[in-house]
């Protein structure tokens, strides 16, 4: 699990088969490398990729085909180019974004990207897979950066984030240019509403939830 907070950028180089070498080019890579352990769980571009090898600046990691196909991991583009990375959550830790699961819904393009005079409004298409979880101030991981939904046109499949300064620089957005691919992750309270009211979960006893209930188990 993580949050959507990126810590450091890096870039992807195939190394033949589903295998994969990520190499830090930021400063602040230190975040992520002081506490690098084998088998742990790395975002890469809203991805999670779990540390096969861990090497001076960066590791490996093996991107299976079906992740390849789903997400711009597969992209011949995508060598060279940087990617987002962030380590996964501890326990204890600070959840500044949201939460991000790190299983990439979709892909969606970049329309649009305009200054203002205080932050980047970005606006992406989204398939239907993801859309229905977009709601205007909802949270959304797009390359795996947690943002704010500021608007949603749902005729359009288009949704728009507003992004500040630092976000911008410190990620690769400012690298997208129109008809860009991105990653897309709903926000998983989303996903658990869906489920309670769909039919699959009719079974579930939601009427047990009741003031009294919550007041016995310590909810006031």
């Amino acid at each position: 699990m993580f949050t959507g907070l990126i810590q450091a950028i890096g870039t992807m180089k195939g190394l033949g088969g589903d295998s994969w070498q990520i190499t830090f080019v930021s400063q602040s890579s230190v975040v992520i490398m002081q506490d690098l352990a084998y088998g742990d769980s790395v975002a890469v571009d809203g991805v999670c990729l779990t540390v096969e090898k861990i090497l001076n600046n960066g590791f490996i990691a093996t991107a299976s085909p079906e992740t390849l196909r789903r997400t711009t991991l597969g992209d011949e583009e995508i060598q060279g180019k940087y990617v987002n990375l962030e380590a996964s959550l501890r326990v204890g830790g600070k959840v500044g974004g949201h939460f991000v699961m790190g299983h990439v819904d979709g892909r969606g393009q970049l329309v649009a990207a305009e200054q203002t005079a205080s932050s980047w409004e970005m606006t992406f298409t989204a398939p239907e897979a993801i859309a229905r979880y977009i709601v205007p101030k909802g949270s959304i991981a797009v390359n795996g950066i947690s943002l704010t939904v500021a608007a949603y046109e749902p005729e359009l499949s288009q949704f728009t984030v507003a992004v500040i300064p630092l976000t911008y620089d410190e990620t690769n957005l400012h690298d997208l240019v129109p008809d860009s691919w991105v990653n897309l992750e709903g926000d998983i309270l989303g996903k658990y509403v869906e489920k309670f009211l769909s039919p699959a979960g009719k079974h579930l006893k939601t009427d047990m939830v009741t003031p009294e209930f919550l007041a016995e188990n310590g909810y006031v």
